[in-house]
């Protein structure tokens, strides 16, 4: 790759706008659901004991639940000249755009796509559909280094 297209396009990273918000939401509403239950667990007349204890654990599985739902807030594409690195919610991986066929957003995805030889591919969690204008500008840069980095090739 000549150092003029590396220099010509700086990195760009795309993260998941709607998907950040509804993740936040959730785990906020979790997190007070769980609150709440353990409040009123101790002053619940269930013929149960509960402990403090019993309080603490409900307030922990609630973090663990709000801090679980957090990861689907976590995807991000990150691409430059050289490449495109794709972290999805717990593994990542990074192409060079050689080994790239197309960049693509079938119809009905919810989820933009690296086109890999041999009919595989690769989705990106951080290009989703309910995003819309902002998807599709990201596929549309993803196109264009795409292209670039062809065409340096050549």
């Amino acid at each position: 790759m000549s150092a003029a297209v590396a220099e010509k396009s700086e990195a760009v990273v795309f993260r998941p706008h709607r998907a950040t918000w509804m993740s936040a939401v959730l785990a906020v509403v979790l997190l007070a659901v769980f609150a709440v239950v353990a409040i009123l667990l101790r002053g619940s007349d269930t013929g149960v004991i509960f402990q403090r204890s019993d309080q603490i654990a409900m307030v922990f599985i609630g973090l663990l639940l709000a801090g679980a739902t957090m990861l689907f807030a976590t995807p991000r594409v990150r691409a430059d000249a050289s490449g495109v690195q794709v972290r999805n919610v717990l593994v990542g991986r990074r192409f060079s755009w050689l080994e790239v066929l197309s960049v693509s957003f079938p119809d009905g995805a919810s989820f933009a796509r690296l086109e890999l030889p041999e009919d595989e591919y690769y989705a990106m969690l951080a290009i989703q559909a309910v995003d819309r204008d902002r998807a599709v500008e990201a596929v549309r840069t993803l196109r264009r280094l795409h292209k670039e980095a062809w065409a340096a090739q050549d």
